[in-house]
């Protein structure tokens, strides 16, 4: 008898999961353009206060697609937080999506490896990065740039993810370097915000 029958295949129902969710994924991306869901900040901000209190869910779960999947932009999302829940709570809230975002696009690179890199980023920006990713002084680029409020994160958490960095090495170094660049993003938008509006009265 086959002592592997009746196991439960871990490897099997994650890659099954992996799939269903790559398909939930691309149809919400599908629609979110059809309504000009990543476009426009109205449509942005009308879609989440129709989910009343679960809201704060949705938005740091769009926060985590948008480093996934690079095309749904990043400072709309973190216009909308502000406008939504506050500079605390919109700043929270990016903190957590962005985070959990990171790590996962970190993880689909460590499986998938630079493939990923080549078929979600430009061939010339891919290039330039990997040869960076390759040298023993990636690690402290990777930590000064994650601190820098300027840094293409998504592309760099994905490129991490195709060296010899190790999770528990990527995971501080994104849960202590990304409120300082967030904080520059909410806290500026917010101010910048309030401003107008005074400005506007």
């Amino acid at each position: 008898m086959d002592k592997t029958q009746g196991k439960f295949d871990t490897k099997y129902w994650l890659n099954v999961v992996a799939v269903i969710s790559t398909i939930l994924c691309l149809g919400f991306l599908y629609y979110g353009f059809k309504i000009n869901l990543f476009t426009s900040e109205d449509e942005l901000a009308s879609f989440l206060l129709k989910f009343g209190i679960l809201a704060p869910l949705v938005m740091i779960a769009l926060q985590a697609l948008q480093v996934v999947i690079p095309v749904v932009p990043l400072a709309m999302g973190l216009v909308v937080s502000v406008l939504l829940f506050g500079p605390l709570k919109g700043f929270i809230y990016n903190y957590i999506g962005i985070s959990i975002g990171s790590i996962i696009a970190f993880l689909i690179a460590k499986k998938y490896g630079v493939g990923v890199l080549k078929l979600l980023f430009k061939e010339k920006t891919v290039a330039k990065y990997r040869k960076i990713g390759l040298t023993k002084e990636f690690v402290g680029f990777f930590t000064l740039a994650i601190f820098f409020p300027l840094a293409p994160d998504d592309f760099l958490c994905y490129l991490a993810g195709t060296t010899k960095m190790k999770l528990e090495t990527f995971v501080p170094i994104i849960l202590l370097g990304k409120p300082l660049s967030l904080a520059c993003y909410t806290f500026g938008l917010s101010f910048l915000t309030n401003y107008m509006t005074s400005f506007i009265k």
